[in-house]
């Protein structure tokens, strides 16, 4: 056969013989899906905070009064390799809670000297005298300790913005009652004994601060620095009662109502035009209302004044006690408050906490939690939380609460029944059709978070997450 006639012959074959289906679909109806969103998650902070009706947009918790005597954090200023500490940061220390002469502060910051320490290094050896107060700017730093048996025991892990040796301030006998040793390379500075009595015997203010400080243990408190409630017990016949009062705390904090806004815009030519089968109107509305309760959550968590890693009390701020997340550092965790209801977690942190309990032969069980399945530890959900931030050397933190009012937890604060309300807390407001035919929809949530106290709320913090192939 010529190349001629076989060419033909496959022209002929290739002949369509039927309707195709690129043409057919311009006649057929499609069917089609709802938008999607990638940005929507669990979200199970919004679904397990207790919510409050806050009328008045404000709520105030009320506290027996406490003395405080300083436990916060030091903050640092790093140029390159020189790190000095933030003179007004020094009024964290107790002994100069409340001082706020600048001079004097610059002062003895201008005394704290840097240093440089090597993981393994002992920084405090037990029973040796205290002479130097020392900030951690940097690094993770153990502490051991003997027990009443005189056996070594483990008493925690410091980290960056603690200190240690702050008695040396006030008592030229003290002696340290543990052994303090690097668990990471870091940087500390020092202020000795004897730099902060040259300053004290020059400044008539801080002789004043020092000597009404001294004053402070006579008051009457108990354990957690609450005013005591005098009582007596265990006694025989008639003797004379103590009397007492509550004393409640004079400037109690207020919680605000804090707000997420946008203007939804939608062009009248596609409300009109292209609202089947499905309401563009609605579904932008849908997606909107879905991303902020996306930054509802976020905010909850790290906003500045009422997120829960910001609002945890210093002395509820943990440190792992070898980097990734064991069974000790949760057990620790829990220890710290009763009742913990929920830990959360980003999605990492909990891939971390299995393979470290795995390691070890553990395997977590299982809880129904809202019709799902989540992990657990002593019975406590671990909730993920992809709002908790990672930081770059993939650290995070593993936040754990008790929730409610009756239980003085952790509580979702929102004000219900607001003008054109379309969800609980969130109001949708029509604000018109501008002279270039788009609707404008004003949606607003109004949400905060509110720590009835303290120990409602824990942090483990700097948790190592990264594994052998990141």
């Amino acid at each position: 056969m010529s190349v001629d006639a076989s060419l033909e012959t496959t022209q002929a074959q290739e002949k369509q013989l039927s309707l195709g289906t690129a043409a057919a679909r311009n006649l057929a109806t499609t069917t089609k899906s709802a938008p999607q969103m990638q940005e929507i998650t669990s979200r199970w902070l919004l679904k397990v905070l207790p919510w409050v009706q806050t009328a008045g947009g404000a709520y105030r918790v009320n506290r027996r009064l406490t003395y405080t005597v300083g436990d916060g954090r030091i903050d640092f200023i790093k140029t390159g390799s020189e790190v000095r500490v933030i003179p007004a940061e020094l009024g964290e220390l107790a002994l100069l809670r409340g001082f706020d002469d600048p001079d004097v502060l610059v002062a003895l910051a201008g005394r704290c000297v840097q240093r440089e320490f090597r993981a393994g290094e002992v920084l405090a050896e037990l029973g040796e005298p205290i002479d130097q107060l020392h900030l951690l700017a940097h690094g993770k730093v153990s502490r051991a300790g003997l027990d009443a048996y005189d056996a070594p025991t483990q008493l925690g892990v410091l980290a960056d913005g603690d200190r240690f040796g702050e008695q040396s301030l006030t008592d030229d006998t003290a002696l340290w009652d543990y052994t303090v040793k690097a668990v990471t390379n870091g940087t500390v500075l020092s202020l000795s004994r004897a730099d902060f009595q040259t300053i004290l015997d020059a400044s008539p203010s801080l002789q004043a601060h020092v000597q009404e400080f001294l004053t402070l243990p006579q008051q009457r408190q108990n354990e957690l620095g609450e005013a005591e409630i005098a009582l007596s017990a265990g006694h025989w016949g008639e003797v004379q009662l103590p009397g007492t009062f509550v004393d409640y705390d004079a400037t109690p904090r207020e919680y605000e109502l804090s707000v997420a806004q946008t203007v939804l815009r939608v062009h009248t030519r596609v409300a009109d035009l292209y609202n089947q089968p499905m309401n563009q109107t609605e579904h932008q509305l849908r997606l909107t209302v879905e991303a902020l309760r996306e930054r509802q959550e976020h905010e909850l968590i790290n906003n500045p004044e009422f997120g829960l890693l910001n609002n945890t009390d210093f002395k509820q701020r943990l440190q792992t006690h070898s980097g990734p997340p064991t069974p000790d550092d949760l057990d620790e965790l829990l220890s710290r408050r009763r009742d913990t209801d929920f830990l959360l977690a980003h999605p990492r942190t909990i891939a971390a906490i299995g393979r470290e309990f795995n390691s070890r032969g553990l395997y977590p069980d299982h809880v129904d939690l809202h019709g799902s399945k989540v992990p657990s530890w002593r019975g406590v959900p671990i909730l993920p939380c992809n709002k908790i931030p990672v930081s770059k050397d993939r650290t995070s933190s593993i936040i754990a609460m008790r929730t409610g009012e009756e239980n003085q937890g952790v509580i979702g604060l929102h004000q219900t029944g607001i003008p054109d309300e379309y969800q609980p807390s969130l109001s949708v407001r029509f604000m018109g059709i501008d002279e270039k035919a788009i609707i404008s929809y004003l949606v607003t949530a109004y949400y905060s978070a509110a720590v009835l106290v303290p120990d409602a709320l824990g942090v483990l913090e700097n948790v190592q997450i990264a594994n052998g192939r990141d």
